[in-house]
């Protein structure tokens, strides 16, 4: 019997960074890049526009295999564990990610095909 692998769905969100940082000199906004297990939810991939590999895998490492759509939960990750000046902008663009996320789960939704 063949495995089917699951649908993977892509979702981005951007914000604003703080003037001053290195990031914000580069990019004037983050993007953070979620690819997500459409069955599960879980996120599977994460990336942002940090200016540091150091910055863009820990965000990375600490979103890999969390529940896209628990955002409370992933706020407060990002919160104790991310300690950089563009925290606000990493939750920001989680939050639009999680908006994204939330309006493409409801537009599959049997009720809106009918």
């Amino acid at each position: 019997m063949e495995k089917t692998q699951s649908k993977q769905i892509l979702f981005s969100g951007y914000a604003k960074l703080p003037t001053g940082i290195t990031a914000s000199e580069i990019y004037k906004v983050i993007g953070v890049v979620l690819l997500v297990n459409e069955d599960t939810g879980e996120i599977i991939q994460a990336d942002c526009t940090l200016a540091t590999a150091v910055a863009r895998n820990h965000v990375s490492s600490i979103l890999v295999g969390k529940p896209i759509a628990n955002p409370d939960y992933l706020v407060r990750i990002v919160d104790t564990t991310y300690q950089g000046s563009a925290k606000k902008a990493i939750i920001t663009a989680l939050r639009i990610i999680y908006d994204k996320y939330r309006s493409y789960k409801e537009g599959l939704a049997p009720s809106a095909i009918d």
